[in-house]
This record gives C-alpha cells, sequence and structure tokens, in this order.
C-alpha cells in the first residue's frame, strides 16, 4: 500500500527500516513523550517488525505506514491506522515523526491522508486520537485535522516517574469534509 501526498510518500515498512526508526527514536527530543527512556537496535527491529507483519493479516485491520520524504527518499517517521477488530467502524490513527522535521507540517500532511485513507477507503465511521496532554504539537496537529477533543484523562498514563494528563481527540464521517481535504 503506498498514499502519496504533496511533499511526502507513505509506504509499507520494510525489515530495513529499523536503522532509520532508530536514528529518530534515539532522540532526547522524541523520547520526551514516550515511556522508554532509551531505544535499542533490538528495541527497535522488534517495533518495525510488528509494522511488517500487520500487512499480512487477512482481513487486515491496521496500517502503519513509513513517511518518507519524497524529496531524498528519507524516512522521518511513522503514520498509522488500527481497528481493534474487523467489523468495527472506529479506528485509531497515530503518528510520530523525527525531531528535526517537526514543526514543518510534516505529521498534518501524513495523518490527513491517513483519515481520508480511514473513511474513504476503509469507510469507517470514527477516528479517535489520543495523546499526552503536554504534548502541544501533537495537540496542534489533531486540531488542523478538524478533530474534536473529547475529553480529558486526568493523571492517566505512569511514565517517568509521574502520572500524565491524556487527551482524547475523534472526529466523525461527517465531519471529514473536502474542504479540509
Amino acid at each position: 500500500m503506498i498514499l502519496d501526498t504533496e511533499r511526502l510518500l507513505l509506504r509499507e515498512f520494510v525489515v530495513d527500516d529499523w536503522r532509520a526508526v532508530l536514528a529518530y527514536q534515539s532522540d532526547p527530543r522524541y523520547l520526551r513523550y514516550y515511556p522508554w527512556t532509551e531505544r535499542t537496535a533490538e528495541d527497535v527491529q522488534a517495533f518495525v517488525q510488528r509494522f511488517v507483519g500487520w500487512q499480512d493479516e487477512r482481513p487486515r485491520t491496521k496500517f502503519q505506514l513509513a513517511i518518507v520524504r519524497r524529496v531524498e527518499g528519507q524516512l522521518i517517521g511513522t503514520v498509522g491506522i488500527r481497528k481493534e477488530i474487523a467489523k468495527v467502524q472506529k479506528a485509531n490513527v497515530g503518528f510520530e515523526v523525527a525531531p528535526e522535521y517537526w514543526g514543518r507540517g510534516y505529521a498534518t500532511e501524513a495523518a490527513r491522508a491517513m483519515l481520508a485513507f480511514g473513511f474513504d477507503e476503509l469507510g469507517l465511521h470514527r477516528i479517535w486520537a489520543s495523546c499526552l496532554a503536554e504534548n502541544v504539537a501533537s495537540v496542534r496537529v489533531l486540531e488542523k485535522l478538524w478533530m474534536r477533543q473529547e475529553g480529558r484523562l486526568r493523571e492517566n498514563q505512569w511514565m517517568k516517574g509521574r502520572w500524565w494528563d491524556m487527551l482524547v481527540y475523534g472526529i466523525l464521517e461527517d465531519e471529514w469534509v473536502e474542504p479540509l481535504r
């Protein structure tokens, strides 16, 4: 599966992508909002292998794609949409982008393509996302996608020695209109 955007190519992961993922997942800026304090080659190989394995699932319920900049073919992150079970018409969307590419609209562009895929190709009724409340960049991306904040789960995530609030966002198929694409 391949999705094209103006600046990005969203493609299936291959096993050898782990090196590019390790490069950005080792960055302290990236690690700030994740439960781990470091990433090893083995951690990231397993991370990428999970996405490769999802490609063989039938019926397929999880689509996790590599975000690649068209200009130089560099893998800069991942974006995905995941249904819990095949018959459900809702899914969650998630994304991550290498810190050196933050603030350039890549996460929004990739996530927008994934929302379009979810509504137009998978026929979803609802797509939701969650993020740490303190991760204001992710909040901004979700709001640029016209997702609505549906709730705040207070002290819901234990990570790095403290409790973190989580925000839940959602968008329904009838809210996904042409001008937003």
